[in-house]
């Protein structure tokens, strides 16, 4: 397996969306529609593209899922990505325990929560929400030599797709969590696009100034350590956190399954790009949500020329966006599922 084709077999499955004959009849039929009822603005160019992405001029959902990939990082000994104040593994108990509002959000629109611990550096004891998927026990840190091996890397992304094949449903939420998760999403999408790491930075108006120089110092220097590093596999393994890897062969083969996937936060972006190097038409099947409002987050909503479903005024975990825009996205498809009298 080169560094460059982690996955062959799904990347020729990945078909790209593009289909003007349904496109012009799924705009025809929410025309209909508007005609009796009036215009819904952004719901009908969602509802197209939910045509688009499951081939029907009725999309339907079952069974989507929520999925929180967890990892921690080598970052962190630097004294960066502590915002949260709490360790990985307690946010993820506090998700799996229903102690968070995404948690309460998801249950209450339906929507099945998981969490994938794809390298939390202490054990979780079992649990039914819990997909133990641990690569390692947190990356090392990238400032002083790679996050991962790239066999590692490797792992990550298979352990991704074998989640994605054996998803029941086609719709799957992505966020990530843990400390330094959105610091080592930065990195990866810094070196991706050969854009400033700065622009990526999520931090917040509060934010004191000596904090942001020292974040910027750590992340320059790990910068600089690889800067020879240019090939997405590479740039995983350098830089990247295990759920960065894990998530991005779950879109790969959710991808390919056409199913709806919902990309919320830095991470899932990162994880997003990353895939969309090995099979570029992942990214047809994204709609993207958000839950804070950090500059950086908009810097990299704007590597996809993509804005956010919903924005709410939001400075919460990853995750809460995509539970909060479900609803909308389900009225979305409704427009051409449950108004055939009016077509």
């Amino acid at each position: 397996m080169t560094a460059t084709s982690p996955m062959p077999a799904h990347q020729s499955l990945i078909s790209p969306t593009a289909n003007p004959a349904l496109e012009t009849a799924l705009r025809t039929r929410l025309n209909g529609g508007a005609a009796i009822a009036g215009g819904l603005g952004e719901l009908e160019p969602l509802a197209v593209r939910l045509g688009l992405i499951q081939n029907t001029l009725t999309p339907r959902f079952r069974d989507p899922m929520l999925a929180l990939f967890a990892a921690d990082h080598g970052l962190v000994l630097d004294g960066i990505g502590t915002q949260w104040g709490r360790s990985t593994r307690a946010q993820a108990e506090l998700a799996l325990q229903n102690r968070l509002p995404l948690a309460v959000f998801a249950r209450l629109q339906g929507l099945q929560l998981v969490v994938v611990d794809c390298g939390i550096a202490e054990a979780l004891p079992p649990q039914a929400k819990l997909l133990a998927r641990k690569i390692a026990h947190g990356t090392r840190n990238s400032r002083v030599g790679p996050a991962m091996t790239l066999e590692q890397a490797h792992a990550g992304v298979r352990s991704g797709m074998e989640i994605a094949e054996h998803m029941t449903g086609n719709v799957l939420a992505c966020a990530g969590l843990g400390l330094g998760s959105a610091e080592s999403a930065a990195l990866v999408l810094s070196r991706l696009m050969e854009c400033p790491v700065r622009d990526f930075v999520v931090a917040g108006p509060d934010m004191p100034p000596d904090e942001l120089t020292h974040l910027l110092n750590v992340l320059h220097s790990a910068q600089a350590k690889h800067s020879d590093v240019t090939d997405p596999m590479e740039v995983l393994a350098t830089f990247g956190g295990f759920e960065i890897a894990v998530m991005a062969g779950a879109m790969l083969v959710a991808a390919s399954k056409r199913c709806l996937i919902i990309v919320d936060g830095m991470t899932a972006c990162a994880a997003l790009k990353l895939a969309a190097r090995i099979a570029a038409p992942v990214t047809d099947y994204a709609v993207f949500c958000r839950s804070h409002g950090h500059r950086g987050l908009d810097e990299a909503l704007a590597l996809f020329h993509a804005a956010a479903l919903l924005e709410l005024g939001l400075d919460s975990a990853d995750g809460t966006g995509a539970a909060l825009a479900w609803p909308m996205i389900r009225s979305a498809a409704a427009l051409l599922t449950d108004l055939p009298d009016l077509v």
